[in-house]
């Protein structure tokens, strides 16, 4: 059934001209290796209980560098049995030891909850395994027994962070005889989140020592460019990669799915959702198990919609597709996870949340919604279908953006690009001088003591500035009466999340009761829950009432169902100041500059957007209060020669300098290896405006057009607090930055300029493209 309509979709009139590649993976066999001599009789009996009689190769090779004391990162595909690299050596050290402990680390609590399901299972005929999760979800009275009797703790970085190293003291059996830490899915640790997780690490480590320790570490991630280098750089240790797999694969087609031109002279494509709807919708009604990939919550919402209303039986019953993504409460995505599992649910539209290995059952087909924004996620989602036997198909559905039409028109490159670096700063001083005022609280900061490989002497003399630190003999000791973890969140600048409250929810009674329906984090809520905002979940409508966001009071939307035809989508106003020159560029047609730079943005309004057509239906204001952060940033400042041999017209420069920018921006990931919400762009001056003012696309042209003299600047910027090192990069490689817009901009067919090179016409004006070219030209003679 599969390959049928895989092949009426390359043969089909409407369908086959927008295929613009295909590549198809032949089935692989197993590479198997007999249990090790020393494995534990009883794992083994256990093992082949569940049909396993090898191991796969880069099992075998785990367990021999395991066994003589390497710290490991076994980097294998998805479905590969990477969870057996770890949990045979913790299994067996349990047995061998009673006294051993094992600690394990998930990114997420459905992955630990998934994780403790299979370990169970494996360990059903084993003595002595007290095996507990120890998350966020855990009562009160069952954290004390998880402390007392635990030989093998699951847990999460953030409640590591705030829950368990603080209270070492509690932990000290754990401590005292850590065999080994466990950290799966370990690509998911980078930019921020990694970089808290390696002062988390130098934390754990700290503490361990204090008890006389020295776990092994064990880990696990798929496939990225750098698993080694990323490994040592987290835990501090020299690491043995693993990167050959021994496990069977299915046979798979991957296909390159660009939506059609509806419009070749403006060069605008049909909606990449739409497409992606259209193709779910088919394979959904030949019950083939498909995962639909979005970019965005909001996408998520969209897309559910649309293929919700495309598979409804006669009874109008939609159920066999369901959303799952960051927001929804914990037990609606577990019901979604049993509904997987269980074939209940044929379908599910995710964000990247479902990237991670949550066990979902076995699906047939995924289909990506845009490109995943780097190759690592592409893999990531692709491998989410498809598992170690049968047909399976991956399809890239194009969105317009430059990126995505690159990736199209350039099918090698796509598929034959290694996955991203991921890169981590765990010196970052934002985020190092938190996890300091962590450590200083759990022990002690000896006066020689070094934090990683970093002298932090400085820091700790700031910190005893601000109050927080006291110096006395040869150690700094905390303080203050706060508790440091509480005020430190390791995946968003703030702990602060904001419930979503349904002031409409009946119970079985018709008695009207306030119903908790979501969660959304600080830095996701100004974009999504302000006022009058349509907030969708699992594709039903709520319309947000009241935002409360202030200090004083607790963070809460509150919202009421509505019928409605129409999603809201937030526009927001920004400015980029600059705080610091660090570096500048060699002398050239332009002036390349890098440094410190302080980032506004402020959601000032809304436009309603109609389900199905995505056409524009109204709009709104917002009065929200403005997000700042300090990062750093490349600036490309153009001086006023090559501006007057370009044009005379300001506006059509200030246009052309925007599409410039529109384009700089979705082709520097290229480059980078990143993902393209890792970087902001923005068109200002270098003339301080009026401290921390905003403006809008609008305004900010009206600024530069309104000033004595044009000096326009193109801002990239790193898109997180304190920054991951992606500006300094950008700093490098922007000569081929400025050359390779050029060859887009030359490549791309449409006459006046559109989303593939310069964005839509209507947002930078018919003489955006030409302008952009001449400018181009200009900076790279």
């Amino acid at each position: 059934m599969l390959g049928g309509i895989l092949d009426d979709l390359l043969t089909s009139p409407s369908t086959g001209p927008c295929i613009t590649a295909t590549r198809h993976f032949p089935a692989r066999p197993p590479v198997l290796v007999p249990f090790p001599a020393s494995l534990d009789p009883r794992i083994g009996e256990a093992l082949r209980g569940r049909g396993i009689g090898e191991l796969y190769s880069h099992q075998a090779r785990a367990w021999e560098l395991i066994e003589k004391g390497h710290h490991v990162v076994v980097v294998t595909p998805t479905a590969s049995g990477k969870t057996l690299c770890y949990n045979l050596p913790a299994l067996q050290a349990l047995v061998h030891q009673p006294d051993a402990r094992v600690l394990y680390l998930f990114p997420t609590k459905a992955l630990a909850q998934d994780q403790l399901a299979e370990l169970e299972e494996l360990a059903r005929q084993l003595p002595e395994m007290r095996m507990f999760t120890y998350d966020g979800d855990t009562p009160q009275d069952a954290r004390r027994a998880v402390r007392a009797r635990a030989n093998l703790v699951l847990t999460n970085p953030d409640m590591l962070h705030s829950g368990i190293l603080p209270h070492h003291t509690k932990w000290a059996s754990l401590f005292q005889n850590l065999r080994y830490i466990v950290i799966d899915e370990l690509h998911a640790y980078r930019g921020v989140f990694g970089s808290h997780l390696a002062n988390v690490l130098r934390r754990l480590r700290r503490i361990c020592r204090h008890y006389g320790s020295a776990p092994q570490f064990i880990m696990a991630s798929a496939t990225i460019a750098n698993p080694g280098e990323l490994a040592r750089r987290l835990t501090g240790e020299p690491v043995e990669e693993i990167t050959e797999s021994g496990a069977p694969t299915g046979d798979k087609v991957f296909v390159c799915y660009n939506p059609p031109v509806v419009n070749r002279e403006l060069g605008i494509r049909a909606p990449y959702l739409g497409e992606a709807a259209k193709l779910a919708v088919r394979f959904l009604r030949e019950k083939i198990a498909t995962i639909i990939f979005a970019q965005s919550r909001l996408a998520t919402e969209v897309l559910l919609t649309a293929i919700k209303s495309g598979v409804a039986d006669r009874t109008g019953d939609s159920g066999i597709v369901r959303g799952y993504r960051g927001g929804y409460l914990p037990t609606r995505r577990r019901a979604v996870e049993k509904g997987l599992r269980e074939g209940e649910v044929l379908g599910v539209v995710s964000t990247n949340a479902l990237e991670l290995g949550v066990d979902i059952g076995h699906l047939d087909v995924a289909v990506l919604a845009g490109y995943p924004g780097g190759i690592s996620s592409l893999w990531q989602q692709a491998g989410r279908a498809g598992r170690r036997s049968g047909r399976s198909a991956a399809v890239l559905v194009a969105t317009s953006a430059p990126l995505d039409q690159f990736m199209m028109t350039h099918p090698d490159y796509l598929f034959g690009t290694p996955p991203e670096h991921a890169r981590v700063n765990p010196n970052n001083p934002f985020i190092l001088v938190n996890h300091l005022k962590c450590a200083a609280f759990e022990l002690p900061i000896g006066d020689d003591e070094r934090f990683g490989e970093l002298d932090i002497r400085r820091f700790l003399g700031a910190l005893e500035d601000e109050g927080v630190l006291h110096h006395a003999g040869r150690h700094w000791h905390w303080a203050a009466e706060t508790y440091p973890a509480d005020h430190v969140s390791l995946r968003t600048v703030t702990t602060d999340n904001f419930l979503v409250i349904d002031t409409t929810a009946r119970d079985e009674k018709q008695t009207k009761r306030r119903q908790i329906i979501a969660e959304v984090d600080w830095g996701s809520a100004f974009a999504t829950i302000y006022p009058k905002a349509i907030y969708l979940v699992e594709s039903e409508p709520y319309e947000v009432q009241e935002l409360h966001f202030r200090e004083d009071e607790e963070k809460v939307a509150y919202v009421k169902r509505v019928a409605v035809d129409y999603f809201t989508d937030a526009i927001s106003a920004k400015g980029v100041w600059i705080l610091r020159r660090l570096a500048e560029g060699p002398p050239s047609a332009y002036l390349a500059e890098q440094g410190e730079v302080l980032v506004a943005e402020k959601v000032v309004g809304f436009k309603k957007i109609k389900m199905g057509t995505l056409e524009n239906v109204g709009s709104g204001e917002v009065e929200l209060p403005q997000q700042e952060m300090q990062t750093t940033a490349v600036w490309l400042t153009v001086p006023p020669e090559p501006l007057a041999r370009v044009g005379s017209s300001r506006e059509e420069l200030i246009d052309g300098l925007r599409a410039v920018a529109y384009l700089l921006h979705h082709l520097a990931p290229i480059f980078l290896l990143c993902d393209i919400r890792d970087l902001g762009s923005w068109l200002g001056d270098t003339t301080p405006a009026t401290s921390g003012a905003v403006a809008t696309r609008e305004s900010a042209k009206q600024r530069l057009m309104d000033a004595e003299h044009l000096n326009p600047t193109i801002y990239l910027y790193d898109s997180h607090a304190g920054s991951i090192g992606l500006a300094e990069h950008v700093f490098e490689i922007l000569p081929d930055l400025l050359r390779r817009g050029l060859e887009v901009l030359e490549a791309c067919a449409c006459q006046f300029g559109c989303p593939s090179c310069v964005g839509p016409v209507n947002e930078v004006g018919r003489r955006a493209k030409t302008t952009a070219q001449a400018l181009l030209r200009a900076l790279t003679d």
